[in-house]
């Protein structure tokens, strides 16, 4: 029996991080949201959660208004199940909003495999992975903290975390080499610039930290500078991985055909939604490069499909970099994720395994005001 959507709820929230976190040189001290909840004839429910910004136009109050005004409408009486025709209706009325898709899509998609009783990776084809590794992080910290902070990551059963750069080559010298010298060989230890290099400046930066055995430079250069990338890949002798340079399908291929990369990261949002995302992974892996999933500030939703999708191939890199929920003081469904040991084992049950805490929804709503 085909069922169709009844009903299209949109909720903005505002979740405080545990700590001012600096990135790309700016600090931020909580993450803005967008949850989205569809209900099929059936009773049916999918959700869904994307990251919103500060800027025009994926702020809350701007998604809310396209989603609530534009799509729920146009969405009510559609098959619930035909996600291309879904997205295809979405995308029309989305215009510049991407994001908006991607709620939708993921929603839509969530709900399916409620009724369907399959989790999400099942839906993509299966799981290659039972159990999932994540990756830690630290921030521009003097390189006594820094040290303490990789130990902390460490001692908690991380292998791998993520250096953030781009202070200036000396600092960010002493900063490697602080963590490197505290876990030794038994994490590994990725860098990340955010584009706050040019080309002269990363292969500066390359010849001091060579040494320290990085998996990957993370974006040295800005994202449009795939020549100057392609230089620090050619010279540098640290891997390169491209990922402010990917915000779809073409520029992962502009990515490739400029041989800039070794390494590609995008989250599902950044890709425009996960059917999207498994595309690009299968485009990449014919390319032979290795996949990082994920991105830096989300909520338990888009954490989730985030993991079950890097469940799903091999190309994936141990140490998927969706661990928002550890920057965050709470979740907005019933049972919160638990990824502080380094790892997480698939969830088993229909879709993302999660559901929404009511209380939670009213009591982190973003208040437009505020």
């Amino acid at each position: 029996m085909t069922t169709t959507i009844e009903q299209v709820e949109v909720f903005g929230i505002k979740m405080p991080l545990l700590n001012s976190f600096t990135t790309g040189g700016v600090a931020k001290s909580d993450t803005k949201a967008l949850v989205v909840r569809l209900t099929a004839s059936d009773g049916a429910i999918g959700i869904s959660s994307v990251d919103a910004t500060t800027n025009s136009p994926d702020t809350v109050p701007e998604l809310t208004e396209t989603l609530r005004e534009r799509i729920a409408p146009a969405l009510i009486g559609n098959n619930s199940t035909n996600i291309h025709q879904i997205l295809e209706l979405t995308r029309s009325l989305a215009l510049s909003q991407p994001s908006a898709v991607v709620a939708i899509e993921m929603a839509a998609i969530d709900l399916t495999c409620q009724q369907l009783d399959l989790p999400l990776y099942d839906y993509l084809g299966g799981a290659v992975e039972e159990r999932l590794a994540l990756n830690g992080w630290i921030g521009m910290l003097p390189p006594d903290e820094a040290a303490v902070e990789a130990q902390r990551w460490l001692d908690a059963g991380f292998l791998s975390s993520k250096i953030k750069v781009g202070s200036g080559v000396t600092e960010d010298r002493d900063r490697i080499e602080a963590v490197r010298a505290t876990v030794g060989n038994a994490m590994q230890l990725r860098i990340d610039a955010n584009q706050q290099y040019d080309a002269a400046g990363a292969l500066e930066l390359c010849k001091l930290v060579k040494q320290f055995d990085l998996q990957f430079f993370e974006q040295p250069t800005a994202k449009d500078d795939l020549e100057g990338m392609a230089r620090v890949r050619r010279e540098g002798g640290i891997p390169v991985m491209a990922d402010e340079s990917i915000s779809d399908h073409e520029s992962l291929m502009r990515v490739i055909r400029a041989e800039c990369a070794d390494f590609v990261k995008f989250g599902i949002q950044q890709a425009g939604g996960l059917l999207r995302s498994a595309h690009m992974v299968e485009t990449a892996e014919a390319a032979g490069l290795p996949v990082v999933m994920g991105h830096g500030f989300s909520l338990d939703l888009s954490t989730m499909a985030e993991i079950m999708l890097g469940a799903t191939s091999r190309n994936f890199v141990s140490g998927l970099e969706c661990v928002g929920p550890l920057k965050v003081v709470d979740t907005v469904t019933t049972d919160r994720l638990d990824i502080g040991t380094g790892s997480i084992e698939l969830p088993l049950g229909p879709g993302l395994g999660l559901m929404l805490d009511e209380e939670k929804l009213e009591q982190y709503r973003y208040n437009e005001a505020s």
